[in-house]
């Protein structure tokens, strides 16, 4: 089987021009076949603050309704995603921008509404990713550069989180690939003090994911991106890290952040 990487990019480094400039150096360097995922929540926060638009959040989830949704549309699938490809193609790598409307690589199914509605927010199964079309992208010496837009397959485009675009990508890649999912930020890793790089955790087991959790080690945002990196691993994901973007190139060398183990 041939390997495939699939990366998700977030955090600081999309807002800072410099990180994003020599992440994505790095990843053009990275060797064999790539999908590259990424958000860009700060940026559409932003922009919808400056039309008067505030966010509504609900324990850290973004509340998509429709003026909300035109935003994250404009800017996660216009703005950001185009700007990363130019700058990819001026460094010799031949991407394609897509959402998961174009060439329908990613149909989800908006969330039922429960004790909250989240509006225009797309959820994803087992058969939401096209392996045939990302597939033909890559033989063609295309580099899938996606977005956390997805649609429903009937004219509506949904909101998707990046992280889980990136874990359902790899799951279903893995059935004509050996494949490696790697979640790129600001932090080196997992830490046991944020403030310390120097307490990384090199490696996390299904087992201690729980006590990491229980000890605050693991907390906030990074519980949804652990539990969906295990699950990943669980359904024939070969391997998943969690590092820190300008770090990149240690990947085939000497390590990379924290690494994820079933």
């Amino acid at each position: 089987m041939k390997q495939l990487t699939i990366i998700k990019i977030g955090g600081n480094v999309i807002d800072n021009s410099e990180k994003l400039h020599q992440f994505l150096l790095d990843f053009t360097a990275l060797p064999g076949d790539k999908i590259l995922v990424h958000g860009g929540g700060k940026i559409a926060t932003e922009l919808g603050s400056s039309l008067g638009i505030e966010p509504k959040m609900v324990d850290g989830r973004r509340i998509t309704d429709i003026e909300t949704l035109r935003i994250v549309t404009m800017v996660y699938g216009g703005l950001i995603n185009k700007n990363m490809v130019a700058q990819l193609q001026a460094k010799g790598c031949n991407a394609i921008g897509l959402s998961g409307a174009d060439g329908n690589v990613i149909q989800a199914v908006k969330r039922p509404v429960g004790k909250i509605d989240y509006g225009f927010v797309g959820d994803l199964n087992e058969s939401s990713v096209s392996v045939k079309t990302l597939d033909v992208l890559l033989k063609n010496d295309l580099i899938p550069v996606l977005c956390a837009i997805t649609h429903d397959g009937d004219t509506q485009l949904l909101n998707t989180n990046a992280d889980t675009i990136a874990s359902a990508v790899a799951v279903a890649m893995s059935r004509e690939y050996e494949t490696r999912l790697v979640y790129c930020f600001e932090k080196k890793g997992v830490l046991r003090d944020v403030d310390d790089d120097l307490s990384l955790v090199a490696e996390i087991r299904r087992n201690d994911f729980e006590t990491l959790q229980a000890e605050g080690v693991v907390s906030g945002g990074m519980i949804p991106k652990l539990y969906n990196a295990f699950e990943a691993i669980r359904q024939g994901v070969k391997a998943v890290y969690i590092g820190k973007a300008d770090e990149l190139p240690q990947i085939d060398i000497n390590g990379f952040g924290t690494r994820l183990i079933d």
